[in-house]
Formats: C-alpha cells, sequence, structure tokens
C-alpha cells in the first residue's frame, strides 16, 4: 500500500465532505429511532415550521460534528485518538442520516449553509489536532457538552406532539454524552476559559441561528 501524499489526502478530504453536504442520505450502523413512531399525530402548520427549523439546525450540528472528527482524526499523533475519532464520526453518521430524514418527512430542507459549517469545522478539528491529543480532546469534550445542552434546549421547544423528532434528540443526546465521557476518560484537556465560555458558545450561536433561518 502506497503512502498518501498531501495533495491525496487532500482530494480524499474534498471527497468526503462532497459526500456529506451533497450525497443522499449515508448509509447508518444503527436503526433510526424512530422507524416505530411514523405518523403517531398530525402537527399543525406552525409546529410543523418550528420542528422543521430545529432539525435543520440539528442536522447541520451533524455536518459540523463531520467536519470537526475528520480534521481531529486527520492530525491525530496517535493511533488510538485517530481511531477514537474516527469511531465517533461513524455514530455522529448517524445522526444526520436520521436527521435529514425526519427533515424530508416534515417537508423541509437542509441548510444552504453546510458547506461552510463543513469546512470551518474541518479546519478547527484540525487546529486543535495540531495542538495535540490532549487538547483534541478537551476539544471534543467541551464541544459535546455544549450540543447536550442545545439539545435539552430543543427538546424543551419542540412541539409535544412531534414524538418522532423527540425519540430522534434524545437518543443523539445519550450519544453526544458517550462521546464526552470517553474523550475525558482518554485525558481530555480543560479548555482554557475564554475559548469555553466565550468563543465555543458565540461560535454555536451563530451557527444555531443562521441554520434555522438559511
Amino acid at each position: 500500500m502506497r503512502a498518501l501524499s498531501p495533495l491525496d489526502r487532500l482530494l480524499a478530504e474534498i471527497d468526503q465532505s462532497l459526500r456529506t453536504v451533497h450525497a443522499e442520505p449515508p448509509t447508518t450502523e444503527r436503526a433510526n429511532p424512530a422507524k416505530d413512531y411514523s405518523n403517531t399525530q398530525p402537527l399543525s402548520e406552525a409546529e410543523r415550521k418550528l420542528a422543521a427549523g430545529l432539525m435543520r439546525v440539528n442536522h447541520a450540528g451533524e455536518i459540523s460534528a463531520q467536519g470537526l472528527y475528520r480534521g481531529q482524526a486527520l492530525t491525530a499523533r496517535l493511533p488510538e485518538v485517530r481511531e477514537q475519532m474516527e469511531r465517533a464520526a461513524a455514530e455522529e453518521n448517524d445522526h444526520l442520516a436520521w436527521c435529514e430524514k425526519r427533515l424530508n418527512e416534515l417537508n423541509s430542507r437542509k441548510s444552504f449553509l453546510n458547506p461552510l459549517w463543513y469546512w470551518g469545522s474541518f479546519t478547527i478539528g484540525a487546529l486543535a489536532g495540531k495542538a495535540g491529543d490532549r487538547w483534541s480532546l478537551g476539544f471534543v469534550k467541551e464541544t459535546e457538552d455544549q450540543v447536550e445542552k442545545h439539545l435539552d434546549d430543543h427538546l424543551r421547544r419542540l412541539p409535544s406532539t412531534d414524538v418522532e423528532s423527540r425519540v430522534i434528540l434524545e437518543q443523539m443526546r445519550e450519544d453526544e454524552q458517550h462521546h464526552a465521557h470517553v474523550a475525558q476518560q482518554a485525558g481530555a484537556a480543560t479548555l482554557p476559559l475564554p475559548i469555553r465560555k466565550v468563543l465555543m458558545p458565540l461560535l454555536s450561536k451563530v451557527m444555531t441561528s443562521a441554520s434555522f433561518r438559511f
């Protein structure tokens, strides 16, 4: 097996980004948690629009997660850390497919800004990996903690009749908690306070607000 050149790796990442952002819903490892709840209760038009906006934000978040983990895996120093990032990306791939299917069921669309979210997150992930594996794991831990809070907020805001979206988000929240725990156990460093309390919440707010609308 020949060693991949930097150009080979770049082309592979471009190919992966196109598959993630533009391809049909990816094949999942696990069954959709909402598979037994299809069309359980009708939604009003206002409820449908709200649920669709929230699920579009979650789909965009999963696009970002793919970029983040791909970037971190690319620059990880230890093989076991690289494998952990790739494993997390595979599980996040399930989330991506579930969210996309739910958007289709709600007669809605994905965010037009998904290419920006993917490559922005990929860059952040690659830089985090370059800083060292402990810092990269720390970034995973803090990201997943913030995603958990974001999912809690969406679960509060979802229409009570939207059972399908709710069970998807509940499973996603459980997976994010697991990713955070694994990163912590693997030796995640605590990120500096300005990054945890200012920069990351600001970036999250920009992404969620823009994805809901666009």
